[in-house]
């Protein structure tokens, strides 16, 4: 005769199985949930619905910048993204070996359509917009728009919103830093668009535009290492009520967007996005705020 117990462990297994066979995916749970967020044992790596079994396929754009990437190598580690995604695949059960990079534009990333990789990481700014054809993770990096400006130019002088609306300003196409320039600043020229962030910072230096904006650790980099005569400006004060942040994007619907979202969410619980945080972008210090 069958024992009670072992009846009702059998039944345990099988909703265990039933719930990993529909991807792991019990419908994503409020995020800060940490009740009703997913267990470990249905994030099991192995268990996960990825595009490749046994393998997490994490994509970024090419050239990969730092100081979000080093030298160009997201599989190297380095770099706070690069660093966070393997911070990420490690929760979700896969090790360094288990990680497969590939190599997507930024517009491409979260452009409506089925994607190729199982999340990507690329500087992408969660919004409403985005989300009509994307999934986002939890966001693992607060993050504010800077504007930089080659020293002596008239852009460097500004301190206030009311003095860029007589520059020319350029950023990146499908960004939020151009998003900035068009709804915050609202200059009086249309503002130069460019395909990738290495053009605009050539046109910076060039002196094609007045001022380039992009993310602060960004501007960081750029005026201590790429554009050394370039000077930050300042940088723009929140929107609203909720920050800016930085999310791994999923497709939508993706079964795996609760368990990707509970890893950030571990990872902001344990102190290790704070730690990668001051590791790779401690030089992104306070700059003025433009009003």
């Amino acid at each position: 005769m069958i024992s009670v117990a072992r009846i009702m462990r059998r039944a345990a297994v099988t909703a265990n199985a039933a719930c990993l066979a529909a991807a792991v995916g019990c419908a994503p749970q409020p995020e800060g949930d940490t009740a009703s967020r997913p267990s470990v044992d249905t994030c099991r790596a192995g268990e996960l619905a990825t595009k490749t079994r046994g393998k997490l396929t994490i994509a970024t754009d090419k050239p990969a910048y730092e100081p979000w990437f080093k030298d160009d190598d997201p599989s190297n580690g380095k770099g706070f993204e690069s660093a966070v995604a393997y911070a990420v695949a490690q929760r979700l059960g896969y090790g360094k070996d288990a990680v497969v990079w590939q190599s997507v534009p930024f517009n491409k990333a979260f452009a409506p359509g089925e994607k190729t990789f199982d999340f990507d990481i690329n500087q992408v700014s969660v919004s409403e917009e985005r989300k009509k054809a994307v999934d986002f993770s939890s966001g693992y990096y607060d993050v504010r728009q800077a504007v930089v400006a080659l020293k002596g130019s008239k852009a460097a002088s500004a301190k206030s919103l009311a003095d860029l609306r007589d520059v020319k300003l350029g950023a990146q196409v499908g960004t939020t830093s151009l998003d900035h320039i068009n709804d915050v600043v609202r200059p009086k020229r249309a503002p130069a668009v460019y395909a990738k962030n290495d053009q605009a910072k050539s046109a910076l230096k060039n002196g094609q535009v007045d001022a380039i904006v992009t993310d602060l650790p960004t501007a960081f980099y750029i005026t201590a290492a790429e554009v050394t005569d370039a000077r930050i400006v300042g940088q723009f004060e929140n929107r609203g009520g909720s920050p800016e942040q930085f999310g791994l994007v999923l497709d939508k619907g993706s079964a795996l967007t609760s368990c990707v979202s509970g890893a950030v969410d571990a990872l902001h619980e344990d102190g290790t996005l704070a730690k990668l945080e001051q590791q790779w972008l401690s030089d992104a210090v306070d700059a003025p705020v433009l009003k």
